[in-house]
């Protein structure tokens, strides 16, 4: 195997497991420990890793993800049919939540159930759904992140508290074995307090946020009873979803059932 074929391969072990020793270097891919050295010091100048002792692991990634409004643009007509999909499951007379994220915003568009009430920290799915008078809407207070469009803050988790929801709609940055996670630090703490507050959590995730992990973790897999995504990720990732109990819809088969 080149060197290049084992990188590939390494950087697919490391997406999973965020980690990986020497050793399993040394067995995975039958070569020695200089070998498989000089992998790694290969890996770390191209910026793929950073190098640890005996290992390596994934840089984490603290880097500012794109403003809410460009978001909204990019790949807009996958994460508008996740929003569309979504949006089918809410009934007549539900309660729901939804956190500021682009795609959820997709599902707030098309809604069409009579009747519900949404609580939400975003401003701009706030805008959406005070133009639907079948639903009524509840926009959580607090300190106004303009960049990214959400509100946070002790007295948004305050008044979150005081709800109980059938539904919560949840966006997503990063999907892995280890749970969900998320750049903003203000931000994942409204979302963690959303998912003690909803009876059943729908992640709503295009197939780019899998194998992502962010800085801040807000919850592991079994916290998450739907995720609703556009292609299916990989053999070890589905693994994990059965093991925790997350039922998986792809919206690209469930229309060709259809």
């Amino acid at each position: 195997m080149f060197q290049e074929e084992r990188i590939n391969a390494i950087m697919d072990h490391l997406k999973q497991h965020q980690r990986i020793d020497i050793k399993d270097i040394c067995q995975q891919f039958d070569v020695s420990r200089d070998t498989a050295r000089r992998d790694l010091l290969k890996m770390e100048e191209l910026g793929l890793i950073i190098r640890t002792h005996g290992g390596a692991v994934l840089p984490t990634k603290t880097k500012e993800v794109y403003e809410y409004k460009e978001r909204l643009m990019r790949e807009s007509d996958v994460k508008r049919e996740i929003g569309r999909f979504a949006a089918s499951l809410v009934k007549d007379g539900d309660y729901m939540m939804m956190d500021a994220s682009t795609t959820v915003q997709f599902a707030a568009e098309h809604l069409s159930a009579e009747n519900i009430v949404v609580v939400t920290n975003s401003i701009d799915i706030a805008d959406v759904l005070s133009r639907k008078k079948a639903i009524r809407t509840h926009l959580l207070g607090g300190e106004l992140n303009a960049r990214h469009r959400f509100l946070f803050g002790q007295s948004t988790l305050d008044k979150l508290s005081d709800y109980q929801v059938d539904k919560l709609f949840l966006g997503a940055c990063g999907i892995t074995a280890n749970g969900l996670s998320y750049p903003h630090e203000e931000d994942g703490v409204v979302k963690r307090e959303m998912i003690k507050r909803a009876r059943q959590v729908i992640v709503l995730a295009d197939h780019t946020k899998f194998g992502d992990q962010m800085f801040f973790k807000i919850a592991d897999l079994e916290s998450i009873d739907l995720l609703i995504t556009d292609q299916k990720p990989n053999l070890e990732m589905m693994e994990k979803l059965v093991e925790h109990h997350v039922e998986l819809l792809v919206v690209s088969e469930v229309d060709n059932d259809d």
